[in-house]
């Protein structure tokens, strides 16, 4: 593979997994403090779900936050360094798996919402991990999506597809090698869901109280009866 690529993402959070986590537990990321972390728990509680699968769930705040709610949370996530301290930490199952296995068919589960919080960064894993999401939902379920808004993220560069080097800027000295991202703009992102047999019913986005920007875009999406 290029420089630049899905398997550089893994690698990349292999190596960061312990600043990460003190980053996400003492709150040092303002804009999840301020804007997006509440923004993606009212997305799925919304949805008043039984079950729901954390797809990318990191060091696992997202399912202690959705556990304290009565609700039962599996969380996946390639990186076994995070499932190792979201299991510490509670609040679900947590399982090491690949976007690669769950777009296979190896993860049996159904439930009322499968929700990705900022953790599709990437080209091929992410367009297989759609085409599964059908799959894992319940009748009735629902498929929540946060992620950068790309209008906003875009920068200074052309908006169109492509990848794009990562940044750890505003973090501590403690994180390395910056995993590369994949930019799809918002018509890629909407023709991503229809390509994948999912129907938008809802697309957020969530303001943060500084700039008055979209700090993100969450995407809401269900399957077709």
């Amino acid at each position: 593979m290029g420089p630049l690529s899905d398997e550089c993402i893994v690698e990349s959070w292999g190596r960061n997994v312990r600043p990460w986590t003190a980053a996400v537990r003492e709150g040092q990321i303002a804009s999840r403090r301020q804007v997006t972390d509440q923004a993606v728990v009212d997305a799925v509680l919304g949805c008043a779900p039984r079950s729901v699968l954390d797809i990318g769930c990191g060091e696992g705040w997202l399912a202690r936050e959705l556990a304290a709610r009565q609700i039962a949370v599996t969380g996946i996530d390639v990186v076994e360094g995070l499932v190792a301290a979201a299991r510490e930490a509670g609040g679900g199952e947590f399982h090491a798996m690949s976007y690669a296995a769950i777009a296979a068919g190896r993860l049996a589960l159904f439930v009322d919402v499968v929700v990705c919080n900022f953790s599709l960064l990437g080209k091929e894993s992410v367009d297989g991990l759609f085409r599964a999401v059908p799959s894992l939902l319940n009748p009735q379920g629902v498929f929540v999506v946060q992620t950068l808004h790309p209008v906003v993220a875009c920068g200074g560069l052309p908006y169109r597809d492509g990848w794009r080097e990562g940044s750890w800027a505003g973090f501590g000295p403690e994180f390395s090698d910056p995993a590369p991202w994949y930019f799809r703009t918002l018509e890629s992102w909407i023709e991503l869901f229809a390509a994948s047999g999912l129907r938008l019913r809802e697309v957020r986005e969530p303001l943060h109280p500084s700039t008055g920007k979209p700090a993100s875009v969450i995407f809401m999406a269900d399957v077709p009866a």
